[in-house]
């Protein structure tokens, strides 16, 4: 069985560590004493931009055993499409999971761009479909469009989008989308279709994922949550003769000990505002991050009060900036929850630690190897290059 573990690119610069949430890689944040990417050098910029961060991490990742990156897409980020083109030369075999809102783009002009970068790279592109979580994000965008609505539009724009794909000409007039014999140019016609990840975790969304999802990608939850939603899908989906596959979306923060790794949860949890240990707010409408805090008894005063079960903790969010659920625990029990969710019926992860490049060689090296699932023989894999190695081969700064 073939398990693609992917790893999160950082688009919108990162933190030095999970202690402080300050950010001090990426123009995004103003400069502060020991940023780098950009930094000073002798008090001048030295001329190493956020983007040669990323494509350190693309290499470094690719290297360390992962298939590709995922490029989030927010207000406060670089666009994944530019940066998946800007990247795609600094790689060889490296799948750029491009994160992206349909509703903000033609579906015509979507095809048409992801054939142009199907071409350039060889194949390399994948979706990550979103549909939006609502609230000052979603109007950030000028879109009014409501919850169920979105996804609705979700799955307009991908019918197009496919129809469009090997050439048409089609002619469409939907509820969201209207298009006149609309088709893509020989040369562009009929590239590899790029495999679509889709996330949501709400009826509409679930139902939407049942029609067009290759993968359904999902946070992290506490596992008997994930598997029956993981099951409702299966049965949108089956009613309609498909059958996808499933993803999960998961920080780590591993280390050679247990006691290490939640040493760092604690290093981290002096700079948590008490406020927030009473609950999360939403400020929209995302299933997703209310179905993360039910999970939870609120309000809590320690860590390991998040630990929802064994290793699979709920505070990460509190530390930085996403989701709430990830795995914290030494490099052997992180690998034994990854297979349990292997188990479960996962086929595919979008792995992610804080920093983004330290972190991703680190569960490379460590804790990949150590994984059964991976291999049709239930066997440990094989090792990836060590740090030395990676830095021999210049894939650091």
């Amino acid at each position: 069985m073939s398990i693609d573990i992917y790893w999160r690119i950082g688009t919108h610069g990162d933190q030095p560590s999970l202690r402080r949430r300050l950010v001090t890689r990426g123009d995004w944040s103003p400069g502060v004493p020991g940023s780098i990417t950009p930094g000073l050098r002798e008090g001048r910029p030295d001329g190493y931009s956020h983007l040669d961060h990323m494509a350190d991490v693309a290499r470094s990742t690719e290297l360390s055993g992962f298939v590709g990156g995922l490029l989030p897409s927010f207000p406060f980020t670089d666009d994944p499409w530019a940066a998946a083109a800007s990247l795609a030369r600094e790689t060889t075999t490296y799948r750029f999971m491009i994160a992206f809102q349909p509703g903000f783009l033609h579906p015509v002009q979507a095809a048409r761009m992801s054939a142009s970068l199907q071409r350039a790279t060889g194949g390399r592109v994948v979706y990550n479909i979103i549909s939006g979580g609502g609230g000052p994000a979603q109007l950030w965008w000028g879109d009014k469009v409501g919850h169920d609505d979105r996804y609705a539009r979700t799955s307009e724009f991908l019918d197009v989008l496919k129809a469009v794909w090997d050439g048409g000409p089609v002619t469409h007039r939907g509820r969201f989308y209207r298009v006149e014999g609309a088709g893509l140019p020989e040369r562009l016609a009929g590239q590899p279709f790029p495999e679509i990840y889709f996330s949501g975790s709400s009826k509409a969304a679930i139902e939407a994922a049942g029609r067009h999802a290759d993968y359904y990608l999902s946070w992290l939850e506490p596992f008997p949550a994930l598997a029956a939603k993981f099951d409702q899908v299966r049965e949108h989906s089956a009613a309609i003769g498909r059958s996808p596959r499933f993803a999960v979306r998961i920080d780590v923060l591993a280390r050679e000990t247990e006691d290490e790794a939640w040493a760092e949860i604690r290093r981290g949890w002096r700079h948590v505002d008490p406020e927030q240990l009473r609950g999360p707010e939403s400020t929209g409408d995302s299933v997703g991050w209310l179905r993360s805090s039910q999970f939870i008894d609120w309000p809590v005063r320690e860590p390991r009060e998040l630990e929802a079960s064994p290793n699979v903790w709920g505070g990460f969010h509190l530390l930085r900036g996403g989701p709430a659920f990830g795995l914290v625990g030494s490099y052997a029990q992180v690998a034994a929850r990854l297979d349990e969710l292997i188990a479960l019926g996962v086929d595919a992860f979008v792995l992610a630690g804080v920093p983004h490049l330290e972190e991703a060689r680190r569960v490379g090296e460590n804790v990949l190897p150590l994984l059964r699932g991976r291999r049709p023989d239930g066997a440990p894999g094989t090792s990836v290059p060590s740090l030395e190695t990676l830095e021999a081969k210049g894939s650091t700064r």
